[in-house]
Formats: C-alpha cells, structure tokens, sequence
C-alpha cells in the first residue's frame, strides 16, 4: 500500500554542471503533473513527464529541476550601446525642451525596453536527456520510499478500523433474530390493548410479523458486509493502485450499513449500525490518500 503523499530528492554533479530534481505529491484523483524547469529544457518536457509517470501513477506532483553550470552563468545580458544611448539622448532633449531636471538614471536606461537583452548558453540538450531521465527516477525512488512508509502506517490503521467493522457486524447479528419477536409481542400488546376483551386473531397477527420479518430482514445485507469485510483485506495486501478498488468497496460498505439502517426497527441494531457508519466514514476520509 503506498501513500500519495510523501517527498523525493535527487541530485546530479560534475565538473561542468549540477542538475537537482525535487518532487512533492498530494492525493489527487488522476496524476496531476507540474512541472518547472529552465527555459532550454523545454524540449525535454515529454521526457520529464513519462519519467515521472513511469514512477508515479495517482497525486498531484509538482516537479522542480535546478540546474548550475559550473564557474559560468546560464545567461549571458548584452547592452544595446546604440539604442542606450538614444534613449539618453531623449532624455535630455525633453528636459531641454520643457526646461525640466533630468533625472534620467542608470537604473531607468536598464529598465527601457530592449536595452538590455538576454541570451541562453548553449546547452546540448541531447546529451543531457539520460541524466535527466536517471536523476527523476532516483528523485521517484526516493519520493516513493516515503510514500510506502506512509502507506504502511494508512494500512495499519485501515485494518484496524475494519476490524471494528466486522466485529461491529457480528454484533449485530445477535440481535437481528430478536427483531422479529419483539414485533410480534408489540403488535399483540397494541391489538390487545386497542380490542380490549375481544379475541385476537392469531392467524392475522402471524401473516402481519411474517410480513414485517420480511421487510425488516438484513440477512443479506450482514453476509455482503462480511463478504466486504474479506475483500478489503485482500485488496490491502495487493499491489498497485489499489487506492480505487478500496474507494469502490467503501461506497458499497456505506450502502449496506444505510439499507441495516433504514431497516433496522431495534435500538441495539440501530446504535451499532450507527457505529458502523462512523468507521466506515474514517475508512473512506483515509483511502482519500491512498495511490
């Protein structure tokens, strides 16, 4: 069972260059990749993604790759001489004009519009795709050696709250036969007391419990809830993105819990039906975060 949260780091060096890749995931539906990377690695950006989706199937990931070059800047600025010095000599031709100070700074000619332009070093992309790929992979590895250590503990506390599930079920169970019983009498007391000397009708007071015994049975849902039970253990000891299959199964768990509750017509059923809705509602806020 693995978390979809959790944090990997991998790092690169060498004696022109360093290149680190950091990834952070969240539970989220489908995978949901960010990527950030320097400009001149765009044409890597298909390569990041299926290295990470190689290594990562369900979370909301954000990718972040640094790369250095070593005793040299990745870009180099050049100064536009001709147009900086046109906008200065704009400059004081306004203030000459409207007899105003110039106040016309360094620091006002960089910000003009192209005076200083940028460049990229050229980078060979080519030879730097493998390490790129190799370096995400060790980041995934690491990322998801946390997300199995916390996709342990998830399954720990899972198997517990089934656990209570299932005992809560055969708890249940004891009462289930008493309901029916506990109609009959109701029914007689009430039919007594309303009819006062009058000779109740047996026959239609069994046709009536046989009809409530049969609207308020839970038979079937108690046994899916056991079937539920074994079935959740199965999928926890699963690999994969068992996260979905556990999803599937706990909206299945709330259904027969919701159908013991409607049903049930006895306070004992009724407080543990409750219970069970109430862990089966942890399970589910939990597998939230489950790959």
């Amino acid at each position: 069972m693995r978390s979809m949260t959790g944090y990997g780091k991998a790092e690169y060096k060498c004696d022109e260059y360093s290149l680190t890749v950091e990834i952070k995931t969240v539970n989220n539906r489908y995978l949901d990749l960010n990527p950030k990377y320097p400009r001149f690695m765009l044409a890597l950006d298909d390569v990041i993604r299926r290295s990470v989706s190689k290594c990562v199937r369900r979370g909301k990931a954000d990718l972040f790759i640094t790369f250095e070059k070593q005793g040299e800047s990745l870009i180099t600025l050049a100064v536009d001489e001709d147009l900086a010095k046109a906008y200065y000599d704009a400059s004081n031709l306004i203030a000459n004009k409207l007899g105003v100070e110039n106040d016309f700074t360094v620091a006002s000619l960089m910000k003009a519009p192209d005076v200083i332009k940028q460049s990229q070093n050229d980078i060979d992309v080519e030879a730097l795709t493998p390490i790129v790929e190799d370096t995400i992979v060790k980041a995934c590895d690491s990322l998801n050696k946390m997300r199995d250590f916390e996709g342990e503990k998830l399954k720990v506390d899972l198997l517990s709250r089934v656990k209570t599930i299932e005992e809560t079920v055969i708890e249940i169970e004891k009462y289930a036969p008493m309901v029916q019983e506990e109609y009959r009498l109701k029914l007689q007391e009430r039919l007594t007391e309303i009819l006062k000397n009058a000779q109740v009708d047996e026959a239609r007071l069994l046709q009536e419990t046989a009809i409530f015994a049969d609207k308020s049975n839970i038979d079937e849902e108690l046994t899916r809830l056991h079937s539920h039970v074994s079935q959740f253990r199965k999928i926890c000891d699963g690999d994969g993105e068992i996260g979905k299959k556990l999803d599937f199964l706990v909206q299945e768990f709330n259904r027969e819990s919701n159908t013991v509750c409607s049903k049930s017509n006895n306070i004992n059923i009724t407080d543990n039906a409750l219970k069970l809705k109430c862990e089966i509602e942890k399970i589910r806020e939990q597998i939230q975060n489950i790959e």
